[in-house]
């Protein structure tokens, strides 16, 4: 299990405003905050290295020629460890989760066309050792993509 880190008030007031804009200077930061900039940078790597906090580009697959997303469902009837490493290795595979239910895993995919797409689940993902199952779940639309969910 993973050890809770215990945040301030500071702590807090920093990561929300890194989740609105990730490219906010330390100096605006600590202006906010009452802190100096080297202090902010201090607090911002120390939640970076704990491993809460985490800084990535975020593209749109859309604008990349990446039209055709789906969430695959996946059942397994041995060799989970193996299969999510192989998932893994797939480039189309964006999000990869092991969860209980219905499904054993769940694969997020982008891909250029619904050819593609079912190449991926047909002649890729039913080809892996152990894989039951997989049920695809084609989006229209992507509604909400949320990275500022709130802290608690």
């Amino acid at each position: 299990m993973t050890a809770r880190i215990e945040l301030d008030a500071v702590d807090k007031v920093l990561i929300r405003r890194l989740q609105q804009d990730a490219r906010t200077s330390y100096a605006d930061l600590g202006r906010e905050v009452g802190l100096t900039a080297p202090a902010v940078r201090a607090r911002v790597q120390r939640l970076t290295e704990s491993g809460l906090l985490e800084f990535a580009a975020i593209t749109d697959p859309l604008k990349l020629g990446l039209p055709v997303m789906a969430l695959l469902g996946i059942k397994v009837d041995h060799g989970l460890r193996d299969i999510i490493d192989t998932l893994e290795r797939i480039d189309s595979v964006i999000y990869l989760v092991a969860t209980a239910g219905a499904h054993d895993l769940f694969a997020e995919v982008v891909c250029r066309s619904m050819d593609e797409l079912s190449e991926i689940i047909n002649d890729r993902v039913r080809a892996i050792p152990g894989v039951r199952a997989v049920e695809s779940f084609p989006y229209f639309g992507i509604h909400v993509h949320r990275f500022d969910w709130d802290i608690p």
